[in-house]
């Protein structure tokens, strides 16, 4: 496989596509009508929560691990993750019989950890962020003649961009799609996917106030650090990522910052509202509609529910505020 073959492109996210539905069903696009009120527009979620792994990333874990050599497969797979990135490679690696080594922080979601280690990867407690994780992930594939695989490798992003082809084909008629931003894997693929089929509909991203290091670099053109003391894992990146970066200076119309306390509230309406296990990273979407209310007003919005990975500490607290 070439580099350029491995590029993010329309034309390989849809080549991609094919490894992915071998493995996965499509996930539902499904319209709400209390939430279309709050907001004062035609409200859609795109349910990557139903997807195996709970997370929309393990489009992207399926279309890398079917690309690798036997050999690459054995010498095993090294990389650093929150929860959802992990757990999208352990469970392509259990698919196609890989090693899979995953580095962790050590708060990292328990509920999610036990998933990663269920599909037979050895999950490494390392530091207090993934900053920390990435590079002793790094490290020792180095070490052990495995190979890394960051968070927002094309090849990844190109597999994830399945969800946005299914949000085209179900709602082609979409004015507005809100995406939450972590790494950034899942906006860009969003908007690649969107944009070139129709420049007109907006792009929006949505991180913590509390984590806002890619939303800082997208308004500033370069990439910015930042204090990374969110709740919301799926969005807690405090070092942004050149490649995913560039893509959204590129495609990405608005990106908006929510407080912590405003995504708790967005994800308790959600929970009652529509019955799933919304992690806060999916919660963070609606908390940026009624933000953005006044400018959604009337339009045909997508949020996407990236994931529905919430721990059981955390959705504790939720049923009982």
């Amino acid at each position: 496989m070439t580099k350029q073959e491995n590029t993010v492109s329309l034309k390989n996210i849809i080549k991609a596509s094919k490894n992915v539905y071998q493995h996965l069903s499509p996930t539902p696009l499904r319209y709400y009508q209390q939430l279309s009120d709050s907001i004062g527009a035609k409200v859609w979620l795109k349910h990557e929560n139903h997807n195996p792994t709970c997370a929309f990333k393990v489009r992207g874990g399926i279309n890398c691990v079917a690309q690798l050599s036997k050999e690459q497969r054995q010498a095993g797979l090294y990389t650093a993750s929150t929860g959802n990135h992990g757990q999208s490679i352990a469970y392509a690696s259990k698919l196609f019989g890989a090693k899979a080594v995953v580095y962790v922080p050590k708060n990292a979601n328990s509920g999610k950890v036990a998933a990663m280690q269920s599909y037979g990867a050895k999950v490494v407690h390392f530091g207090d962020n993934f900053d920390q994780c990435r590079a002793a992930a790094l490290e020792a594939a180095n070490q052990n003649k495995g190979l890394f695989i960051g968070p927002t490798d094309d090849i990844l992003i190109n597999g994830v961009g399945s969800y946005g082809l299914e949000i085209m084909n179900d709602l082609p008629d979409v004015d507005v799609i809100i995406v939450p931003v972590g790494a950034g894997s899942g906006i860009c693929a969003t908007a690649m996917v969107a944009k070139t089929i129709n420049p007109d509909i907006k792009i929006i991203g949505v991180q913590s106030a509390q984590a806002p290091a890619q939303q800082l670099s997208w308004l500033k053109r370069e990439l910015i650090e930042a204090d990374n003391t969110t709740i919301a894992e799926g969005v807690a990146t405090g070092v942004p990522f050149i490649n995913t970066q560039e893509t959204m200076w590129k495609y990405v119309d608005e990106f908006v910052l929510v407080d912590d306390k405003d995504i708790i509230k967005a994800n308790k309406i959600l929970s009652e509202t529509t019955h799933n296990l919304i992690e806060e990273a999916s919660a963070s979407t609606f908390a940026a509609a009624l933000q953005l209310k006044e400018q959604l007003k009337d339009k045909s919005v997508v949020l996407v529910m990236s994931g529905g990975n919430i721990s059981m500490q955390n959705l504790s607290k939720l049923i009982g505020d």
